[in-house]
Protein backbone atom coordinates (compact mmCIF):
# COMPACT_ATOMS: atom_id res chain seq x y z
CA UNK A 1 0.00 0.00 0.00
CA UNK A 2 1.28 3.46 -0.98
CA UNK A 3 0.33 6.54 -0.02
CA UNK A 4 0.41 10.28 -2.29
CA UNK A 5 3.24 11.02 -0.89
CA UNK A 6 5.42 7.94 -0.91
CA UNK A 7 4.00 7.61 -4.47
CA UNK A 8 4.80 10.76 -5.82
CA UNK A 9 8.20 10.23 -4.47
CA UNK A 10 8.56 7.10 -6.00
CA UNK A 11 7.82 8.82 -9.47
CA UNK A 12 10.14 11.12 -9.11
CA UNK A 13 12.67 9.08 -7.95
CA UNK A 14 12.34 6.91 -10.89
CA UNK A 15 13.10 9.06 -13.01
CA UNK A 16 15.79 10.57 -11.11
CA UNK A 17 14.66 14.26 -10.66
CA UNK A 18 13.95 16.72 -8.08
CA UNK A 19 10.16 17.69 -6.97
CA UNK A 20 9.02 19.93 -9.18
CA UNK A 21 6.17 22.60 -9.55
CA UNK A 22 3.57 19.98 -9.98
CA UNK A 23 4.81 17.74 -7.71
CA UNK A 24 4.95 20.63 -4.83
CA UNK A 25 1.30 21.65 -5.73
CA UNK A 26 0.43 17.67 -5.78
CA UNK A 27 1.56 17.76 -1.57
CA UNK A 28 0.37 20.87 -1.47
CA UNK A 29 -2.69 19.89 -2.61
CA UNK A 30 -2.68 16.76 0.19
CA UNK A 31 -1.89 18.28 3.29
CA UNK A 32 -4.42 21.26 2.31
CA UNK A 33 -6.83 18.68 2.18
CA UNK A 34 -5.52 16.72 5.53
CA UNK A 35 -7.70 18.15 7.84
CA UNK A 36 -11.28 17.12 5.86
CA UNK A 37 -9.72 13.70 5.11
CA UNK A 38 -8.91 13.10 8.87
CA UNK A 39 -12.18 14.77 10.51
CA UNK A 40 -13.81 11.89 7.73
CA UNK A 41 -11.38 9.27 9.27
CA UNK A 42 -12.22 10.00 12.43
CA UNK A 43 -15.84 10.20 12.25
CA UNK A 44 -15.50 6.54 10.58
CA UNK A 45 -13.68 5.22 13.37
CA UNK A 46 -15.80 6.26 16.11
CA UNK A 47 -19.50 5.96 13.73
CA UNK A 48 -18.30 2.90 11.68
CA UNK A 49 -21.38 1.04 13.17
CA UNK A 50 -23.81 3.18 12.56
CA UNK A 51 -23.03 4.68 8.75
CA UNK A 52 -23.30 0.85 7.82
CA UNK A 53 -26.58 0.50 9.55
CA UNK A 54 -27.77 3.45 8.28
CA UNK A 55 -26.62 3.16 4.76
CA UNK A 56 -27.85 -0.26 4.50
CA UNK A 57 -31.40 0.84 5.99
CA UNK A 58 -31.41 3.37 3.48
CA UNK A 59 -30.41 0.42 0.48
CA UNK A 60 -33.31 -1.73 2.40
CA UNK A 61 -36.18 1.22 1.47
CA UNK A 62 -35.02 1.40 -1.97
CA UNK A 63 -35.11 -1.52 -2.92
CA UNK A 64 -36.62 -4.14 -0.41
CA UNK A 65 -36.66 -6.96 -2.33
CA UNK A 66 -33.44 -7.50 -1.64
CA UNK A 67 -34.60 -8.38 2.16
CA UNK A 68 -37.59 -11.25 0.53
CA UNK A 69 -37.05 -14.68 -0.87
CA UNK A 70 -34.77 -14.92 -3.89
CA UNK A 71 -33.35 -11.51 -2.68
CA UNK A 72 -29.23 -11.40 -1.97
CA UNK A 73 -30.25 -10.01 1.67
CA UNK A 74 -32.77 -12.96 2.34
CA UNK A 75 -31.77 -14.92 5.22
CA UNK A 76 -30.09 -13.90 8.59
CA UNK A 77 -26.34 -15.83 6.76
CA UNK A 78 -26.65 -13.33 4.00
CA UNK A 79 -27.58 -10.16 5.57
CA UNK A 80 -24.67 -10.57 8.33
CA UNK A 81 -22.63 -11.20 5.23
CA UNK A 82 -23.48 -8.01 3.51
CA UNK A 83 -23.17 -5.99 6.27
CA UNK A 84 -20.01 -7.39 7.36
CA UNK A 85 -18.76 -6.25 3.37
CA UNK A 86 -19.94 -2.91 3.95
CA UNK A 87 -17.96 -2.44 6.87
CA UNK A 88 -15.26 -3.89 5.12
CA UNK A 89 -15.22 -1.75 2.31
CA UNK A 90 -15.77 1.45 4.86
CA UNK A 91 -12.48 0.10 6.62
CA UNK A 92 -10.49 0.30 3.35
CA UNK A 93 -12.07 3.31 2.14
CA UNK A 94 -10.53 5.23 5.55
CA UNK A 95 -7.61 3.94 4.57
CA UNK A 96 -7.61 5.31 1.39
CA UNK A 97 -8.89 8.32 2.98
CA UNK A 98 -5.54 8.92 4.87
CA UNK A 99 -3.78 7.70 2.21
CA UNK A 100 -5.02 10.32 -0.04
CA UNK A 101 -4.49 7.46 -2.83
CA UNK A 102 -7.91 5.33 -4.18
CA UNK A 103 -5.77 3.27 -6.46
CA UNK A 104 -5.37 1.07 -2.99
CA UNK A 105 -8.83 0.19 -3.05
CA UNK A 106 -8.37 -1.76 -6.54
CA UNK A 107 -5.09 -3.30 -5.15
CA UNK A 108 -7.10 -4.00 -1.88
CA UNK A 109 -10.63 -4.76 -2.87
CA UNK A 110 -11.20 -4.39 -6.33
CA UNK A 111 -9.00 -7.06 -7.76
CA UNK A 112 -10.28 -10.50 -6.95
CA UNK A 113 -13.35 -9.44 -5.98
CA UNK A 114 -15.24 -9.89 -9.31
CA UNK A 115 -14.73 -13.70 -8.79
CA UNK A 116 -15.40 -13.59 -5.59
CA UNK A 117 -18.89 -12.03 -6.09
CA UNK A 118 -19.62 -14.00 -9.82
CA UNK A 119 -19.13 -17.08 -7.41
CA UNK A 120 -21.67 -16.26 -4.84
CA UNK A 121 -24.13 -14.52 -7.18
CA UNK A 122 -23.74 -10.77 -5.33
CA UNK A 123 -25.08 -8.14 -7.22
CA UNK A 124 -23.13 -5.83 -7.58
CA UNK A 125 -25.14 -2.96 -8.20
CA UNK A 126 -26.92 -2.77 -4.99
CA UNK A 127 -23.49 -3.06 -3.36
CA UNK A 128 -22.54 -0.26 -5.17
CA UNK A 129 -25.59 1.88 -4.38
CA UNK A 130 -24.86 0.86 -0.73
CA UNK A 131 -21.29 2.36 -0.84
CA UNK A 132 -22.59 5.61 -2.32
CA UNK A 133 -25.59 5.70 0.54
CA UNK A 134 -22.66 4.92 3.09
CA UNK A 135 -21.24 8.00 1.85
CA UNK A 136 -24.34 10.37 1.86
CA UNK A 137 -24.58 9.14 5.91
CA UNK A 138 -20.61 10.12 6.72
CA UNK A 139 -21.20 13.16 4.43
CA UNK A 140 -24.15 14.13 6.12
CA UNK A 141 -23.01 13.81 9.44
CA UNK A 142 -19.39 15.56 8.40
CA UNK A 143 -21.64 18.53 7.18
CA UNK A 144 -23.86 18.75 10.53
CA UNK A 145 -19.51 19.26 11.96
CA UNK A 146 -18.96 22.31 9.59
CA UNK A 147 -16.80 19.99 8.08
CA UNK A 148 -16.34 21.62 4.51
CA UNK A 149 -15.20 20.21 1.03
CA UNK A 150 -17.12 17.15 1.07
CA UNK A 151 -16.12 15.98 -2.54
CA UNK A 152 -12.92 14.87 -1.52
CA UNK A 153 -14.37 12.40 1.37
CA UNK A 154 -16.87 10.95 -1.48
CA UNK A 155 -14.23 10.33 -3.86
CA UNK A 156 -13.27 6.73 -2.83
CA UNK A 157 -16.82 5.89 -1.96
CA UNK A 158 -17.21 7.04 -5.80
CA UNK A 159 -14.04 5.22 -7.02
CA UNK A 160 -15.35 1.78 -5.08
CA UNK A 161 -18.91 1.96 -6.35
CA UNK A 162 -17.39 2.58 -9.98
CA UNK A 163 -15.36 -0.40 -9.90
CA UNK A 164 -17.89 -2.69 -8.47
CA UNK A 165 -20.50 -1.35 -11.29
CA UNK A 166 -17.74 -2.45 -14.01
CA UNK A 167 -17.19 -5.42 -12.65
CA UNK A 168 -21.31 -6.09 -13.12
CA UNK A 169 -21.33 -4.02 -16.33
CA UNK A 170 -17.99 -6.11 -17.68
CA UNK A 171 -18.22 -8.93 -16.48
CA UNK A 172 -14.69 -9.13 -15.34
Amino acid sequence: MQDAITGLIGRYDQKGRYLDRSALDSLEGYFGEAETRLAAVTTINREAAEIVREGSQRLWLADPELLLPGGNAYTTRRLAACLRDMDYFLRYISYALVAGDWRMLDERVLNGLDDTYKSLGVPTGATARGILLMADVLTEQLAAQGVTNLAIVREPFEHLARGLAEISLTGR
